[in-house]
C-alpha cells in the first residue's frame, strides 16, 4: 500500500517524466498519509488507443488511480488527490503539442495482502 497506476496516453511518453513524478510523490505522499516510504509502487501503462472528445489526434491523457487502506477521512484524501495532480503536471514538459487532461482518482482499497519475499 499504496497502490499507484498510471495510465498514459503513449503519445505523451517522451514528454512526461514517469519515473521522477513517481520519485517526487512517494516521499511526499508517505509523509501526508502516515505510510511507509518502501510500500509505495507504482505502475505506468502506455494507452496505445483511447478516444477523448471528438477523436482529435491533439487530445491525450494521463490518469493516476492511487489505492490507499482505507481511514483516512475526505479532507486528507482530497489533499492528496490535489498535490498528486499538481506533481503530474509538473513532470509532462510544456510544448508537446497535445491537449492533455489529466485525472487523479484517490480511492480506499477494499482488501488488501502482502507478503515480502527477500533474497
Amino acid at each position: 500500500m499504496p497502490q499507484i497506476l498510471v495510465e498514459y496516453s503513449d503519445r505523451l511518453a517522451d514528454a512526461f517524466d514517469r519515473r521522477g513524478f513517481a520519485l517526487a510523490l512517494h516521499p511526499v505522499a508517505a509523509k501526508l498519509i502516515g505510510s511507509a516510504l518502501p510500500d509505495f509502487k507504482t505502475r505506468f501503462r502506455p494507452i496505445a488507443e483511447a478516444v477523448i472528445g471528438t477523436g482529435e489526434a491533439t487530445e491525450a491523457m494521463v490518469h493516476v488511480d492511487l489505492a490507499i487502506l482505507p481511514g483516512r477521512d475526505a479532507e486528507l484524501r482530497a489533499r492528496l488527490g490535489d498535490l498528486t495532480l499538481t506533481m503530474l503536471c509538473d513532470h509532462i514538459k510544456p510544448g508537446c503539442r497535445l491537449n492533455t487532461q489529466v485525472t487523479v482518482e484517490v480511492r480506499d482499497i477494499a482488501s488488501y495482502h502482502k507478503r515480502v519475499l527477500t533474497s
